[in-house]
């Protein structure tokens, strides 16, 4: 298995660039990443995006809505940044929610969830719920079909999209059409063979990886619950998937485990697997690997969302 010619130049950089977060607290991780973050001068278009307040349980937090030029309903995905369940917000993903709006095409309603470890298990996946269940709500309103939602995520987030629809079956709520998960959090488990190899190197160390657990799911007997764990629910009537895989990735084992169990619990599952990319690669634009990452999973969340 062979890095991306690409990443193989940038990744020592990367990786020695990454800040030491197990040795800091969730506000100073914040701010070493939010100084590290460069926006793009020259965003990709997007006939339609506003921000707006929506409440949640116990206070409220901020969406960003993106709408692509169409006189047709469009599907609507719901998006949860990666971040560790800590930093990162509706800025840092910015790029790729344009992205992901105009390549399916679809309204993309980008959550501000609120992050750990001010706001531990289970506020996060709560919040993706509660905003999952308001752009259904909201569909016509926003140009979207509330027959055709779909919720997705990367990293973090797509711990807390799979969690969205396990809640969203479980509490009998809103219809959920399709789940996007980009190299997903699945579970609490930091010795499989992919932890091995790549968790030290390839830019998002097992540390790091602990260290969110620990700011999120701080008691260990709650990682075994299914909206901390989604590897431990019962995975029947689940809408279908599509799972990215990358596999320079800690990650790699647990997101392949998790679309094994999917798709033996009887959910339609696509899995994109890129052997070259590393944690984190969609959300890099400099790499040509990202963009045929978004490209296939677009096409692939279009084609289960009949586009």
């Amino acid at each position: 298995m062979t890095l991306d010619p690409q990443i193989a130049g940038l990744i020592e950089t990367l990786d020695s660039g990454f800040p030491p977060v197990h040795t800091m607290t969730g506000a100073q991780v914040r701010a070493a990443i939010r100084a590290r973050f460069v926006p793009n001068p020259n965003p990709e278009p997007v006939s339609h995006v506003v921000d707006r307040q929506i409440d949640v349980a116990g206070g409220s937090v901020g969406v960003r809505i993106y709408r692509p030029e169409s006189d047709d309903s469009l599907p609507i995905l719901v998006y949860a940044h990666g971040g560790g369940f800590v930093f990162c917000d509706l800025d840092s993903h910015d790029g790729l929610c344009r992205n992901l709006a105009n390549s399916i095409p679809a309204v993309v309603v980008s959550v501000d969830y609120r992050l750990a470890p001010e706001h531990r298990w289970p506020t996060a996946a709560e919040d993706v719920f509660a905003a999952t269940v308001w752009a259904a709500a909201h569909a016509t309103e926003l140009g979207g079909d509330p027959s055709r939602i779909a919720v997705g995520g990367d990293s973090a987030g797509g711990n807390l999209a799979a969690v969205t629809t396990l809640m969203a079956r479980d509490r009998d709520s809103v219809p959920i059409a399709a789940q996007l998960l980009l190299y997903p959090v699945i579970a609490a488990h930091f010795d499989t063979e992919s932890y091995r190899r790549y968790g030290r190197g390839y830019y998002n160390p097992r540390p790091a990886l602990q260290w969110y657990w620990d700011q999120y799911v701080p008691a260990v007997e709650d990682r075994q619950h299914p909206y901390a764990s989604p590897l431990q629910a019962d995975l029947t009537g689940l809408p279908a998937a599509v799972v990215v895989l990358a596999g320079h990735d800690p990650l790699r084992d647990e997101g392949i485990a998790y679309a094994n169990a999917l798709a033996a619990a009887g959910t339609p599952t696509t899995r994109c697997s890129f052997e070259g990319g590393i944690h984190g690669f969609m959300t890099m634009p400099m790499l040509d690997l990202a963009h045929q990452a978004r490209r296939d999973a677009a096409r692939s969340l279009g084609e289960l969302l009949g586009r």
